[in-house]
């Protein structure tokens, strides 16, 4: 049995991260498997907010252009988790569909794979509407297409966070819930950091505090455009199987699964108000009721299908909505993992991975640097005759 209790007086490890959403977590557990002493601070418990309330996509779909190696070396995680951590948290991989219902749809879909094979990524796969329906049998007669990946799947939020949390501890790391950070200061090489239960110090921070890491970025100097916002999502009543892949669609927001228990939980990053002193997402039932209205369009058997329970997260959202990650470009031993615009969860084993090797050998194989917080500092007049990339919009409604 693994204690709940961390000692208080210990308040010196290697390396302190903030937060204890499913990025801090793997982090801390990728840090305790390179041998460093871990201490994690998580303002309220471990995956309260994005990491425990999202939609539990594992996508490659649409992702980013930067992202998408990323995205698929996380996967490979993902599909070896119960061997890492002794619990695979309900990863099932069940595949993911975006679905086309029209013409337009058609020519986004061809537009989004014909740039991706032109990078050299071939995970995401054109289908015809034969071919969808063969996959996904109760769908509507009008969907006439989509993209389609079939290692893609879904897992539970929380569980996952848990599961990551459990084999980190067993590793010796020091989870303190209800204990917010508050201040970074660097004296004598080492990071201390202020909270009401006391003072924590370590030679490295990591900065995984989700939507409240802003604050942090900035005192160490990495101020960037962060927007907190809510993400809602919901639920239904139980009922016999009927779709197995998780879906999207390419023309609305749209993201949808149905769960061994029969349930089916309906999302598509849906944003909704915040409290932000309150810590609390604010369900908006009017919203929910257009993302319900794609999935009667697509399931017409559902029109009558009541919701059991509806919900909010707190996200971070990035004005490119790529996430930050790397070293602080101000301040010694700060390694920056945050801002994942609600589609973080299925990159977080790989994000603690690099995290790691970012903190023990201050460098990674991974490609980082579309991620850097110096992406959104004023541009120099060198920098403007660069070429710079562009991140390609993916599709509306791909699964979160």
């Amino acid at each position: 049995m693994v204690s709940q209790t961390p000692d208080l007086s210990k308040r010196e490890a290697d390396v302190i991260v903030i937060g204890g959403g499913l990025h801090g977590m793997s982090s801390a557990f990728h840090l305790a498997r390179r041998g460093k002493r871990v201490i994690v601070l998580e303002a309220d418990y471990c995956g309260r907010h994005a990491s425990g309330v999202n939609a539990g996509g594992v996508r490659t779909l649409g992702r980013d252009l930067a992202e998408i190696p990323l995205s698929l070396a996380s996967r490979d995680i993902w599909h070896e988790l119960g061997e890492l951590l002794g619990d695979d948290a309900d990863f099932t991989p069940s595949g993911q569909l975006l679905v086309a219902e029209n013409e337009k749809d058609i020519v986004t879909i061809n537009k989004r794979v014909a740039l991706l094979e032109s990078h050299g990524f071939t995970h995401e796969k054109i289908i015809d509407g034969k071919t969808a329906h063969e996959l996904v049998p109760t769908i509507s007669p009008h969907v006439c297409g989509g993209i389609w990946v079939k290692d893609d799947g879904h897992a539970l939020p929380y569980r996952a966070v848990t599961a990551f949390r459990l084999a980190a501890q067993r590793m010796g790391v020091a989870v303190h819930e209800t204990t917010p950070a508050q201040r970074l200061d660097w004296r004598d090489g080492r990071w201390h950091v202020t909270t009401p239960r006391g003072t924590f110090s370590a030679e490295h921070v990591v900065n995984n505090a989700g939507a409240w890491a802003g604050e942090f970025a900035a005192q160490v100097g990495d101020p960037v455009p962060l927007e907190i916002g809510g993400l809602m999502l919901m639920i239904t009543y139980r009922l016999p199987a009927f779709v197995k892949p998780v879906l999207g669609a390419a023309g609305r927001p749209l993201s949808f699964k149905q769960f061994a228990n029969g349930t089916v939980l309906i999302g598509g990053g849906l944003r909704c108000p915040v409290d932000v002193i309150g810590r609390h997402g604010e369900v908006d039932f009017i919203r929910l009721a257009s993302s319900a209205q794609t999935v009667t369009d697509l399931f017409p058997h559902l029109r009558e299908l009541p919701v059991n329970r509806a919900w909010a997260g707190v996200e971070a959202f990035m004005p490119d909505n790529i996430p930050v990650i790397g070293p602080s470009l101000s301040s010694p031993n700060i390694v920056h993992a945050f801002g994942f615009s609600a589609h973080g969860f299925e990159l977080g084993p790989i994000v603690g991975r690099i995290v790691s090797e970012l903190v023990c050998d201050g460098t990674t194989a991974h490609p980082i640097a579309p991620f850097s917080a110096g992406r959104f500092r004023p541009v120099t007049a060198t920098e403007a005759g660069a070429a710079v990339p562009v991140p390609f919009s993916i599709p509306t409604g791909v699964p979160r």
